[in-house]
Protein backbone atom coordinates (compact mmCIF):
# COMPACT_ATOMS: atom_id res chain seq x y z
CA UNK A 1 0.00 0.00 0.00
CA UNK A 2 1.29 3.46 -0.84
CA UNK A 3 1.97 5.84 1.99
CA UNK A 4 -0.22 8.97 2.00
CA UNK A 5 2.85 11.21 2.11
CA UNK A 6 4.22 9.49 -1.00
CA UNK A 7 0.95 10.03 -2.87
CA UNK A 8 0.93 13.66 -1.71
CA UNK A 9 4.50 14.12 -2.88
CA UNK A 10 3.65 12.67 -6.29
CA UNK A 11 0.64 14.99 -6.60
CA UNK A 12 2.75 17.98 -5.61
CA UNK A 13 5.46 17.13 -8.14
CA UNK A 14 2.86 16.46 -10.86
CA UNK A 15 1.26 19.87 -10.25
CA UNK A 16 4.66 21.54 -10.55
CA UNK A 17 5.39 19.67 -13.79
CA UNK A 18 2.06 20.94 -15.15
CA UNK A 19 3.07 24.48 -14.21
CA UNK A 20 0.58 24.79 -11.36
CA UNK A 21 0.95 25.88 -7.76
CA UNK A 22 0.33 22.64 -5.82
CA UNK A 23 -1.42 24.54 -3.00
CA UNK A 24 -3.69 26.95 -4.85
CA UNK A 25 -3.87 25.32 -8.28
CA UNK A 26 -3.04 28.66 -9.89
CA UNK A 27 -0.74 28.76 -12.89
CA UNK A 28 2.90 29.47 -12.04
CA UNK A 29 4.45 32.62 -13.51
CA UNK A 30 6.26 32.09 -16.82
CA UNK A 31 9.65 33.21 -15.49
CA UNK A 32 9.80 30.90 -12.46
CA UNK A 33 12.64 28.41 -12.21
CA UNK A 34 10.04 25.63 -11.97
CA UNK A 35 9.24 26.19 -15.66
CA UNK A 36 12.81 25.50 -16.85
CA UNK A 37 13.23 22.28 -18.83
CA UNK A 38 16.02 20.98 -16.57
CA UNK A 39 13.89 21.48 -13.46
CA UNK A 40 10.86 19.85 -15.09
CA UNK A 41 13.03 16.84 -16.04
CA UNK A 42 14.22 16.60 -12.42
CA UNK A 43 10.62 16.75 -11.18
CA UNK A 44 9.66 13.99 -13.63
CA UNK A 45 12.60 11.90 -12.37
CA UNK A 46 11.29 12.39 -8.83
CA UNK A 47 7.81 11.24 -9.88
CA UNK A 48 9.29 8.17 -11.58
CA UNK A 49 11.35 7.31 -8.50
CA UNK A 50 8.28 7.57 -6.25
CA UNK A 51 6.26 5.38 -8.65
CA UNK A 52 9.03 2.75 -8.78
CA UNK A 53 9.26 2.75 -5.00
CA UNK A 54 5.50 2.22 -4.75
CA UNK A 55 5.71 -0.75 -7.14
CA UNK A 56 8.57 -2.28 -5.09
CA UNK A 57 6.60 -1.76 -1.88
CA UNK A 58 3.48 -3.44 -3.32
CA UNK A 59 5.55 -6.33 -4.66
CA UNK A 60 7.39 -6.76 -1.36
CA UNK A 61 4.07 -6.90 0.52
CA UNK A 62 3.18 -10.03 -1.47
CA UNK A 63 6.27 -11.94 -0.31
CA UNK A 64 6.36 -14.07 2.81
CA UNK A 65 7.48 -12.35 6.00
CA UNK A 66 10.99 -13.83 6.17
CA UNK A 67 12.12 -13.10 2.60
CA UNK A 68 15.74 -11.97 2.64
CA UNK A 69 16.25 -12.60 6.34
CA UNK A 70 19.21 -14.72 7.48
CA UNK A 71 18.70 -18.33 8.50
CA UNK A 72 19.35 -19.27 12.11
CA UNK A 73 20.87 -22.59 13.05
CA UNK A 74 17.63 -23.56 14.80
CA UNK A 75 15.60 -22.76 11.69
CA UNK A 76 17.94 -24.87 9.55
CA UNK A 77 17.48 -27.75 12.00
CA UNK A 78 13.68 -27.44 11.77
CA UNK A 79 13.94 -27.32 7.98
CA UNK A 80 16.12 -30.43 7.88
CA UNK A 81 13.77 -32.33 10.22
CA UNK A 82 10.68 -31.39 8.22
CA UNK A 83 12.34 -32.33 4.92
CA UNK A 84 13.56 -35.69 6.26
CA UNK A 85 10.06 -36.35 7.65
CA UNK A 86 8.77 -36.12 4.08
CA UNK A 87 6.76 -32.92 4.43
CA UNK A 88 5.96 -31.08 1.21
CA UNK A 89 8.25 -28.22 0.32
CA UNK A 90 5.22 -25.91 -0.02
CA UNK A 91 4.12 -26.62 3.56
CA UNK A 92 7.69 -26.17 4.81
CA UNK A 93 7.89 -22.83 2.97
CA UNK A 94 4.61 -21.70 4.55
CA UNK A 95 5.76 -22.75 8.04
CA UNK A 96 9.07 -20.88 7.66
CA UNK A 97 7.35 -17.91 5.98
CA UNK A 98 9.80 -18.13 3.08
CA UNK A 99 9.48 -18.73 -0.65
CA UNK A 100 9.70 -22.18 -2.20
CA UNK A 101 12.88 -21.03 -3.96
CA UNK A 102 14.43 -20.10 -0.59
CA UNK A 103 13.55 -23.49 0.87
CA UNK A 104 15.04 -25.31 -2.10
CA UNK A 105 18.17 -23.15 -2.06
CA UNK A 106 18.73 -23.79 1.64
CA UNK A 107 18.15 -27.54 1.23
CA UNK A 108 20.61 -27.52 -1.67
CA UNK A 109 23.15 -25.63 0.43
CA UNK A 110 22.69 -28.17 3.23
CA UNK A 111 23.35 -30.99 0.75
CA UNK A 112 19.83 -32.40 1.07
CA UNK A 113 18.57 -31.49 -2.39
CA UNK A 114 20.40 -31.81 -5.70
CA UNK A 115 20.20 -28.88 -8.12
CA UNK A 116 18.34 -30.99 -10.67
CA UNK A 117 15.70 -31.83 -8.05
CA UNK A 118 14.67 -28.21 -7.70
CA UNK A 119 11.42 -27.05 -9.24
CA UNK A 120 12.50 -23.40 -8.98
CA UNK A 121 15.41 -21.99 -10.93
CA UNK A 122 18.64 -21.05 -9.16
CA UNK A 123 19.15 -17.53 -10.48
CA UNK A 124 22.72 -17.38 -9.13
CA UNK A 125 24.07 -20.10 -11.42
CA UNK A 126 24.30 -19.37 -15.12
CA UNK A 127 22.74 -21.79 -17.58
CA UNK A 128 26.17 -22.58 -19.08
CA UNK A 129 27.48 -24.05 -15.83
CA UNK A 130 26.84 -27.76 -15.39
CA UNK A 131 24.85 -28.49 -12.24
CA UNK A 132 26.92 -29.75 -9.36
CA UNK A 133 25.72 -32.68 -7.32
CA UNK A 134 26.42 -33.18 -3.62
CA UNK A 135 27.86 -36.49 -2.48
CA UNK A 136 24.38 -37.68 -1.50
CA UNK A 137 23.20 -37.61 -5.16
CA UNK A 138 22.66 -40.96 -6.82
CA UNK A 139 25.06 -41.74 -9.68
Amino acid sequence: MEHPEQTGAQQTLQALVQGLDPITGAELPAGTVLRHAEVVRALLAGITALEENAVRTRRRAQFPENVGRPWSEAEEERLTAAFRAGRSLASIAAEHRRTLAAIEARLERLGLLAPEQRVTRNRYISRSEPPSCPESCPP
